[in-house]
């Protein structure tokens, strides 16, 4: 393509937008939500966690509370999560973050409290702090994104790495042999009494996205009612580590995550929010 080529459409958009005034505010589609902030990308193209970001985001700007609200962030690709989101963030330690969004919680009831981890994090080294959180059922949300590998750390296997997956750690793929099967870490959530609302969703494709904007929405919301522990897991993907481009990844999610990681709700509550 030319010069000429190129700059000839640009012109011709800047023409029309400019007769049609189309740049109006009744026209706007979408907008950055204010508590995102103007932050250079860290992930790699195609991660599902700037989605994950933007809907966190979203639901805090919709419901209005911004100041009311405190996340916490571990070790892992993850712990980028204070850098883009514009509310009260604190760091835990590797696998600790559901035990520090406790304490905050305790402290400050009153507040919105929740804690975004990998599964490199939550499923691993903070098994422990993730299983007695929730048996407790602390008033928390905890967002869980499970891409099926160590993600910041070079492709490990991970506890939800898939059988027959493909890791640094198992370059011939996860013998369950030998090295056991994947942690379906949120049934295990679900069969807790402390657990009141825990789903699995993903962010792969649009449908999916709003899917899983609404179960973050109503994990904040469900803490108004103090019933317990609230769990939404997004299945996705890690173009990087996976050695694959992100349509690649995005397809290679549908047809061999998902079969194995149902996406639903797995425990839904009762009682209506009023």
């Amino acid at each position: 393509m030319n010069e000429k080529q190129m700059t000839a459409p640009d012109s011709h958009y800047e023409q029309m937008i400019a007769e049609e005034s189309v740049c109006t505010t009744e026209n706007i589609v979408y907008e950055k939500p204010h508590t995102l902030t103007d932050t250079p990308f860290h992930y790699c193209p195609g991660c599902g966690h700037g989605v994950a970001h933007r809907l966190i985001a979203e639901v805090i700007e919709e419901m209005d509370i911004q100041e009311e609200t405190i996340g916490v962030a571990p070790v892992g690709c993850s712990v980028f999560a204070y850098n883009y989101l514009n509310i009260d963030m604190s760091e835990a330690a590797h696998g600790r973050a559901s035990a520090v969004a406790t304490g905050i919680k305790r402290v400050l009831p009153e507040k919105y409290v929740f804690s975004y981890q990998g599964d490199g994090d939550l499923a691993a080294i903070g098994t422990a702090e993730t299983i007695h959180t929730c048996n407790r059922g602390e008033n928390i949300l905890i967002i869980f994104i499970n891409n099926g590998i160590y993600g910041m750390t070079g492709g490990q296997m991970a506890p939800t790495t898939l059988p027959n997956m493909k890791s640094t750690t198992s370059p011939f793929g996860r013998d369950t042999n030998s090295m056991g099967y994947p942690l379906k870490i949120t049934e295990l959530i679900a069969a807790l009494p402390g657990t009141y609302y825990v789903t699995r969703q993903s962010v792969h494709k649009p449908l999916n996205v709003r899917k899983a904007k609404k179960a973050i929405l109503n994990g904040f919301q469900y803490q108004k009612l103090n019933r317990g522990t609230c769990f939404v897991e997004i299945v996705s993907n890690c173009p990087s580590n996976w050695k694959m481009t992100p349509v690649e990844s995005n397809k290679w999610l549908e047809d061999n995550m998902l079969p194995f990681y149902q996406l639903g709700d797995i425990k839904v509550p009762k009682e209506e929010i009023k």
